[in-house]
């Protein structure tokens, strides 16, 4: 089930599978921001990452003694939503547990994703609600895929990446290797940087404490600013092909409640870095917007 919302600026369409954003058009511009979920690179184009986020160390994590087994990502994003609420500009999908997912994830929860326009911005609001008697843990991400380059007469070197850190919070950078991550040390300065299939020859480039990314074309000035303040992670990627040097047509802005294992995860969920704790019936609040330029 599709369902659009739109304004004057903006005409987006949310999928009820994954709640997930299928496509952007700008109407003032005639522009279409959303990578097109073309499998021939990567067949998603905006999922929700729960719950987790990147990586488990070998498919597996552990709470309380039992094992189980979960991919990347975790499940949220191929699940069919039930639409709660919708109006011209505002859209509401919910999906709650109520045993289903037992076997790969041993917690009650209920998610509702909501979208809401204004002017020319998209918010995102995640609300996850822990239906247990006992504490939750959890991870919960963004995957927006924007189009790269906008338009015909661009290449990739024409767009840039734009930081703005946290206040008073100190840039950590970190690396992946064989989706793991390891941490690569604190950033003094956080430049712009042009956009180059290199930078993703190591799957995604990831820091902590940014409270916004702006992927702007130099030539033209189109693209999107992300912002997310008080996200503890960010992921950037592309799909890289080595055998070229050449990457997809598309980036990836990833605010993030949570990040890939490391390297000697002891493997309990409770343990695992930049995991979330949520406590008997309380909620989870957040959100994040992105403005198309």
């Amino acid at each position: 089930m599709e369902k659009i919302i739109e304004n004057d600026w903006l005409k987006v369409e949310v999928e009820s599978k994954g709640a997930e954003i299928r496509a952007v058009e700008h109407k003032k511009n005639n522009l279409n921001y959303m990578w097109t979920g073309d499998s021939a690179y990567w067949g998603r184009v905006a999922p929700v990452l729960f719950p987790i986020v990147g990586q488990l160390k070998g498919d597996q994590y552990q709470v309380d003694g039992e094992k189980y087994n979960m991919s990347q990502h975790g499940f949220l994003r191929d699940v069919e939503f039930v639409l709660s609420s919708h109006s011209k500009e505002y859209v509401s999908f919910e999906i709650a547990s109520e045993g289903h997912f037992q076997d790969v994830y041993p917690y009650e929860f209920k998610v509702t994703i909501t979208y809401t326009l204004h002017r020319d911005a998209l918010t995102v609001d995640w609300k996850i609600e822990n239906k247990n008697r006992e504490e939750m843990y959890f991870s919960v991400g963004a995957h927006p895929a924007f189009r790269i380059p906008l338009v015909e007469n661009e290449g990739l070197k024409d767009y840039q990446l734009k930081f703005k850190p946290a206040p008073n919070k100190d840039v950590v950078e970190y690396g992946l290797e064989n989706a793991l991550v390891s941490e690569k040390g604190i950033l003094n300065q956080l430049p712009d940087i042009t956009l180059q299939p290199d930078l993703f020859a190591n799957d995604a480039i990831i820091y902590s404490n940014i409270d916004s990314i702006e992927l702007t074309s130099i030539k033209s000035g189109y693209g999107v600013e992300i912002v997310f303040p008080g996200f503890p992670f960010v992921g950037i990627w592309s799909k890289y092909n080595i055998e070229n040097n050449t990457i997809a047509p598309f980036v990836c802005v990833e605010p993030w409640y949570g990040i890939a294992d490391i390297h000697d995860t002891t493997g309990d969920l409770k343990e695992k870095f930049g995991v979330n704790r949520l406590d008997a019936n309380d909620v989870f609040q957040k959100a994040y917007s992105i403005t198309f330029k």
